[in-house]
């Protein structure tokens, strides 16, 4: 039986997809769970539209994605911590910090976004990166700035 899904199925496909699946599978699971319904001339034809429709907004996404990642590269913040006297933080600098940090700066980049390799706990600079969608990265600094 040809279905078109309507959500994303593990080992199955994603959403649009038109997949030919077991009678038994499709309308004891799939169709009732809402995960797909019945291929027919119309839904297929709406299913393709919708795909094409994806596709465009991915490549928005993508070139977006791209600008910002441009704008971001090498980019360099200030955070202030309190440390000792050696320059020792007394709270390690936490993706929170650096994406208030960053916001300051224009970038709304969520924190989960930000990726340190090491926890930050001394004052200097520090690289991050950050996680963008579809796949990019972009290396930054972060200057670790000691308040006694």
């Amino acid at each position: 039986m040809k279905v078109i899904l309507t959500k994303d199925v593990q080992n199955l496909g994603s959403a649009g997809d038109i997949k030919d699946v077991a009678d038994g599978y499709a309308r004891n699971f799939l169709i009732p769970g809402g995960y797909a319904q019945a291929a027919t001339k119309a839904t297929i034809k709406r299913a393709e539209e919708i795909k094409k429709e994806k596709e465009l907004r991915s490549e928005e996404d993508f070139k977006k994605a791209q600008e910002l990642a441009a704008k971001l590269e090498g980019v360099s913040i200030s955070v202030s911590a309190k440390a000792d006297k050696a320059g020792k933080l007394y709270a390690a600098v936490k993706a929170d910090e650096i994406s208030k940090a960053l916001k300051e700066k224009g970038f709304e980049i969520d924190s989960s976004k930000i990726v340190i390799a090491e926890p930050i706990k001394e004052a200097g600079e520090k690289e991050f990166v950050i996680d963008l969608d579809h796949g990019l990265e972009v290396r930054a600094v972060v200057i670790v700035e000691a308040q006694e």
